[in-house]
């Protein structure tokens, strides 16, 4: 037993003894006893370094839901703006979620690294976040244990101090010269010392106070000798305790839970090392009505950890959500850069929407936290393996269009504009339909790819250009020999002037092509031949020849090869409609079987199959001229 339940009042009687744990028999499991406790250590706490009991006043905020670069601001904020001795238990907290969410970044950086061909030994990652954190988690540490070097040489010479004042204290209870006046003075003066005596190593702290404590009440014990003056003290610490009581009962009806248990620590504390004893009568009942206002409060704050509780099973089941949305996309067949974008997104909000959700209950913290990271790593992953196999899509496709920029600038001086037209186009239609190349080498390829290109076909403007001017020269001098075909005068004789038109014809063509625009004046020339050869009295077929002859010479001068097909299209298609024809009336023929050869409708059947024959073979001829030019 201590020397404090060993003490005797001076008439024989056991003294009740002041104390803020009242004895049970079964401590452990007593919850007043167990918040008394908790109250206990923690001014405990706080009497070890006076700037303690500011971390009471800081706000504790769910660093879960906060981000890296949010978690950096607040660290910032705390270190800057708070007593350094008081931000501990801040600091801890923010540096454990810090890590944690670091390491998880630095996984996942190296799983993306890996999955690019990298080697583990050669992988590093630099995050200027991670540097801030790192450079302010430094500055608190060293501005920390040069507080705490500072304070260790004051607490063993203020515990001295205080061990000094006990041992006054108990030399005045022994004393038996000085009046109790005398004595009673110098007590009141040594009390102020102690309340002002400064901290003291923690583990020292119950001892020094119970030592403290058993000393003041042998002291009140002495009293006895003088009521008066400790009735006077009773009375005050009476008035004093009641108010404590009072604002302990008031603090019952806060709403703000967490304030007002810390402001219960500060009573107890106020009442355990300010306040002395009361009259024997009153010691147990404003102890059990303190006690009770202190049970109160903490039946309040259980109330609220429950709710908390209710609230972090709901936070879980939020985070199982989000976790089970992150594995559905995960599970998604994502075969595009932009829905990889997309998905990329969608998750980096999810994350964002988890760290927000709150906490969880803390025998499920880690097991959550676990489930959430592999739901993310296999996001990551899949997201990895599809971005590798696309830059090794990407380097094939760089080599195709490496190929296609050689076979443009091979050709750009090509003066075969016919064979390299054609090629040309068909390059740059294949470069489309080529997938993306590495963007540190895609303008450049562009550019390589463009300006060959480009070289090519302003040659083929240069020159179309020039023969622009020549072609509008050439319907100036059409227009002319046309004006003199109209107004030819023929003699007459069908040879001679057979050769005067077809001189003419070969005027014609030895003036050249006009401009697609102007290609009307052809027909008009056609037209007046026409009525030249109606007028000599030609073969019709000898006069179409002619005529196709001239047509054919026009064609031949283009590098419009489908002008020329288009051509051969439409003669190839008349020799088929003419052959049908024929076959229609050869067919009509067989219902004439006994009717006579001289009969009228025979006649003009047979006279129409030799029409379409003679047609026949001119555009037969014409078709035979045609394909001559390819």
């Amino acid at each position: 037993m201590s020397e404090l339940d060993n003490l005797q009042n001076a008439d024989g009687t056991e003294e009740q003894k002041e104390t803020v744990q009242p004895t049970t028999e079964d401590n452990s499991n007593n919850d007043d006893d167990k918040v008394l406790n908790e109250i206990e250590d923690s001014n405990a706490e706080d009497a070890e370094d006076e700037g303690n009991k500011d971390r009471h006043n800081i706000e504790e905020k769910d660093y879960e839901s906060l981000n890296m670069e949010q978690l950096v601001i607040e660290l910032e904020r705390l270190v800057k703006n708070e007593k350094v001795q008081a931000i501990n238990k801040h600091v801890n907290a923010l540096k454990q979620e810090f890590d944690k969410q670091f390491n998880d970044l630095l996984e996942e950086k190296k799983e993306e690294f890996l999955s690019n061909g990298g080697v583990e030994m050669d992988f590093r990652y630099n995050s200027p976040l991670q540097r801030s954190f790192r450079d302010t988690y430094k500055d608190y540490k060293q501005r920390l244990t040069a507080h705490y070097k500072n304070l260790e040489k004051n607490l063993k010479q203020n515990l001295n101090n205080r061990l000094e004042i006990i041992e006054q204290i108990k030399a005045l209870t022994e004393d038996a010269e000085d009046s109790m006046s005398s004595k009673y003075k110098t007590f009141k003066d040594l009390q102020d010392q102690w309340r002002n005596a400064g901290p003291i190593p923690r583990d020292k702290y119950n001892n020094a106070w119970n030592s403290y404590h058993f000393n003041v009440e042998r002291f009140y014990d002495l009293l006895h000798l003088d009521r008066d003056l400790r009735d006077k003290d009773f009375e005050h610490n009476l008035e004093q305790k009641t108010k404590i009581i009072e604002q302990a009962e008031a603090l019952a009806k806060d709403d703000n839970i967490n304030r007002a248990f810390r402001e219960l620590q500060n009573l107890h504390k106020i009442w355990k090392e300010e306040l002395g004893p009361v009259a024997r009568e009153h010691r147990e009942p404003i102890w059990d009505r303190f006690k009770e206002a202190t049970k109160k409060i903490n039946e309040n704050r259980q109330d609220y950890f429950k709710s908390l509780d209710k609230l972090y099973e709901q936070n879980l089941v939020n985070k199982q959500a989000i976790i089970d949305k992150i594995a559905q996309i995960s599970s998604e067949n994502i075969n595009t850069h932009k829905g990889w974008q997309n998905k990329i997104k969608e998750v980096e909000a999810l994350r964002e929407e988890f760290f927000k959700a709150g906490k969880v209950p803390i025998k499920v913290n880690e097991a959550t936290w676990a489930k959430f990271k592999e739901a993310v790593r296999t996001f990551n992953r899949k997201k990895n393996q599809f971005y590798k196999d696309l830059k090794k899509e990407q380097y094939v496709n760089l080599e195709k269009k490496q190929e296609l920029v050689k076979i443009a600038e091979e050709n750009k001086d090509n003066e075969d504009f016919e064979v390299t037209t054609p090629l040309m186009k068909k390059i740059q239609a294949d470069w489309k339909k080529i997938g993306h190349v590495p963007r540190k080498d895609s303008d450049k390829i562009w550019k390589q790819f463009k300006t060959a290109c480009n070289h090519y076909f302003n040659r083929i403007k240069d020159q179309r250009n020039a023969a622009s001017a020549e072609e509008e020269q050439a319907f100036k001098e059409k227009e002319a020999l046309l004006a003199k075909v109209k107004e030819l005068k023929l003699t007459g004789d069908q040879k001679e002037d057979l050769a005067t038109i077809k001189e003419q014809i070969n005027n014609w063509k030895n003036i050249g092509r006009v401009p697609k625009n102007k290609k009307h004046i052809e027909g008009d020339f056609n037209n007046v031949l026409d009525g030249l050869f109606k007028n000599l009295d030609l073969n019709k077929s000898e006069a179409e020849m002619i005529k196709f002859e001239n047509k054919l010479q026009d064609l031949s001068s283009t590098d419009n090869q489908k002008v020329i097909d288009n051509e051969r299209f439409y003669i190839q298609k008349k020799v088929d409609e003419i052959k049908g024809e024929i076959n229609q009336l050869e067919n009509n023929l067989q219902f004439f079987t006994n009717v006579k050869s001289d009969n009228p409708l025979v006649k003009e059947v047979h006279k129409n199959i030799k029409k379409h024959k003679e047609e026949l073979d001119i555009w037969l001829t014409k078709l035979k001229k045609i394909k001559s030019l390819y």
